[in-house]
C-alpha cells in the first residue's frame, strides 16, 4: 500500500510539473499569437474583441523594420560562414592532434562566455573606434562571431573525433588519396555534428543583441536590436508580430536538425576531452 501511494504521488507530481511547464512554455507563445491578430482586447474578456491583420501590415510596410529583417537574414549566414572557415580547421586539429596547450585552448574557448558580455563589448568599442569598425557590417560580424566560436569548435571537434580511424585506414589501403578520404569518409561522417554546430552558431548570432546594438546602432539594426525600439515606440501588437517573425528561423532550424540534436550530437560536443 505505501508503495502504491508513493507511485501515485510521483505520478501526480509529474503531472503537475508537466502542466506548469506547458503553461510557461506555451503560455507566452499563445499570448504572442493572440496579440499579433488582436485589434481590440478589453478587460476582462478572455478573447480579443476583434481580429485584424493590420499589425502584420505595419511590420512589413515599415521601412526600418523591413531593413532590420533584411540585415539579420544577410548578416547571420555570413557570420556562420566566417565561423565555419575559422573554426572547422581548429575543430579538426583539436580532434585529431595532441599538441602542447590543447586542453588550455579548449577551455579558453569558453572565456568569451565566462564574463558579462556588455563589459567585453564596451572594451571592444574602444578598439573598434580606432580601427574604424563602428557602424559597419564587418564590426557586427566580428561581435557576433564571438558567440559562435564555442559551438563551431566543440561540437564539430567531437564529430571529427567520433569518426573511426579504421574506416579512414581502410579507404587509404584501397588506394584513396588523403583528400578523398577526408571528404568521402571523415567529413561525410562528421557532417551531422557540423550541421548541429552550424545551427547553434546561427541561433547564437541571430539572437545576439547587445554587441550588435553597441556596434551597429543607429545605422545598422538587426531584428533583436530593433526590438528595443518596438517595445518603446510601437503598440504591443506590433512587438508581438515581430517576436513571432524573430522566432520563426530558430524554430525551423531546430526542427530541421531535431533528429541529430535528440540523437545526442549536441551533448557529445561538450564531452570532448
Amino acid at each position: 500500500m505505501p508503495h502504491a501511494l508513493s507511485t501515485a504521488l510521483r505520478g501526480a507530481l509529474a503531472a503537475v510539473f508537466a502542466v506548469v511547464l506547458l503553461v510557461f512554455v506555451l503560455g507566452p507563445l499563445l499570448w504572442l499569437g493572440m496579440h499579433a491578430f488582436a485589434d481590440r482586447w478589453t478587460y476582462p474578456n478572455l478573447l480579443p474583441d476583434s481580429w485584424t491583420l493590420r499589425w502584420w501590415q505595419t511590420v512589413f510596410s515599415d521601412q526600418a523594420l523591413g531593413s532590420s529583417i533584411q540585415n539579420s537574414l544577410l548578416i547571420t549566414p555570413l557570420v556562420v560562414l566566417v565561423s565555419a572557415v575559422v573554426c572547422l580547421p581548429a575543430a579538426y586539429a583539436f580532434a585529431r592532434f595532441e599538441f602542447p596547450g590543447r586542453r588550455l585552448f579548449l577551455i579558453g574557448l569558453f572565456a568569451t562566455n565566462a564574463f558579462p558580455r556588455m563589459g567585453l563589448f564596451a572594451t571592444l568599442a574602444s578598439l573598434y573606434y580606432a580601427l574604424g569598425l563602428m557602424n559597419t557590417v564587418a564590426g557586427i560580424v566580428i561581435v557576433q562571431l564571438l558567440g559562435t566560436i564555442v559551438f563551431m569548435t566543440w561540437i564539430p571537434a567531437a564529430a571529427f573525433s567520433a569518426v573511426p580511424r579504421s574506416l579512414e585506414e581502410a579507404a587509404r589501403d584501397a588506394g584513396a588519396s588523403r583528400a578523398r578520404v577526408f571528404f568521402g569518409v571523415t567529413l561525410r561522417m562528421a557532417l551531422p555534428g557540423i550541421l548541429v554546430g552550424a545551427v547553434m552558431a546561427f541561433l547564437a548570432a541571430f539572437d545576439e543583441a547587445q554587441g550588435t546594438y553597441l556596434v551597429g546602432a543607429p545605422d545598422i539594426l538587426t531584428m533583436p536590436t530593433e526590438m528595443y525600439s518596438l517595445v518603446l515606440n510601437f503598440p504591443k501588437q506590433v512587438a508581438a508580430v515581430f517576436s513571432i517573425l524573430l522566432a520563426i528561423p530558430s524554430v525551423v532550424l531546430l526542427l530541421a536538425v531535431r533528429k541529430h540534436v535528440m540523437g545526442g550530437q549536441l551533448a557529445e560536443g561538450f564531452q570532448l576531452k
